[in-house]
């Protein structure tokens, strides 16, 4: 995926306006199997799997033993023996891996993304949009689940009413072979959807306060202190379940949180943060300018006193102080 095609700012608001389409075939599938495939993934996984049924979807994540973020990752159930996890590209073979080493059920594990491509086609009118390319009711289909269909003549996509940037629409999952058929068959007679573009992704997905891997969360941190915690399942066992347990009742010592900017700056990862006796306090980990409330914006991770709403803080911007102030997340409302 390019990091743009036509302006960051422009394909932000396209998304935001009409419908964009991301090609993030990138994201790795992985596919388990078999008679025990809930149990592996109620053990690696913190959201509890027992509350899917068939076609449906669940936000989760896999922890190390100490309660640090493996990878945040979506399962699939197509039955009650067969599920596949949605995986961030980098942590691939990291994630295949640490399932293996926990998979002592016969599970059949396979990597799917060789054979897959995937589009994610996103904005308030994806639905009127896609409606005509498709015979399966779209409206039929409730957030976070899917149904498998044919869309634009390419058959066996798995249309998945998900989405990374809060603006609604779908992701399909689509055999490799049909990939660039359904990628030219949705800019055939029409001037409504448009390519989307790196940038314009990470800046959409941070205006809804989406945690991004390797930025906002990684093995450092755990789901309390990314505030995750409605995707821990407290009733079920799972791999690092302790730790988060004690973080829980006993509450942690730093946490993240969002940001907007007082004053022109844009704050960047790795950017300090200071409060007003001009303590460093925490440290920026996704910032940018917000296409949307066009003003400097981020979340960050600071300690646990001076995460309350409307506190004043410093972002450190080229040796200059920013004054910017802590706000609820979701930064965009629609």
């Amino acid at each position: 995926m390019p990091i743009q095609y036509k302006g960051v700012n422009f394909e932000h608001n396209h998304v935001r306006k009409s419908i964009g389409v991301f090609d993030v075939s990138h994201m790795a599938q992985i596919l388990l199997s078999g008679q025990r495939a809930f149990d592996l993934i109620q053990k690696i996984t913190t959201n509890n799997v027992s509350k899917l049924i068939d076609g449906k979807v669940q936000y989760s994540c896999m922890l190390n033993f100490n309660g640090g973020i493996i990878d945040d990752l979506l399962v699939y159930r197509f039955t009650q023996d067969s599920y596949m996890l949605v995986v961030n590209a980098a942590n691939t073979d990291k994630d295949i891996n640490w399932i293996c080493s926990h998979n002592d059920m016969g599970v059949e594990v396979v990597n799917s993304t060789p054979d897959k491509g995937l589009l994610a086609i996103q904005g308030p009118k994806t639905n009127l949009f896609l409606q005509k390319l498709t015979d399966i009711d779209l409206s039929s289909i409730p957030y976070y689940s899917f149904k498998v269909g044919k869309i634009a003549n390419c058959p066996n996509i798995i249309i998945s009413n998900t989405g990374y940037n809060g603006s609604g629409g779908f992701e399909l999952y689509v055999d490799k072979s049909f990939a660039s058929t359904l990628w030219h068959n949705l800019f055939l007679d029409n001037d409504v959807i448009e390519p989307i573009g790196l940038a314009a992704r990470d800046t959409l997905r941070l205006e809804m306060g989406y945690c991004l891997y390797g930025n906002d969360i990684d093995e450092s941190k755990t789901p309390v202190e990314a505030g995750l915690s409605w995707i821990v399942g407290r009733t079920k066992q799972f791999i690092g379940k302790d730790i988060i347990i004690q973080q829980l009742e006993k509450g942690v010592d730093h946490c993240l949180v969002g940001f907007i900017c007082n004053e022109r700056g844009i704050p960047r990862k790795g950017y300090q943060i200071i409060n007003n006796k001009h303590d460093i306090i925490g440290e920026v980990t996704s910032g940018s300018m917000s296409p949307s409330l066009q003003t400097g914006f981020g979340l960050g991770y600071v300690n646990k006193a001076e995460s309350a709403l409307n506190n004043n803080i410093f972002v450190s911007i080229r040796n200059k102080k920013i004054s910017a102030r802590v706000v609820k997340i979701p930064f965009y409302e629609k």
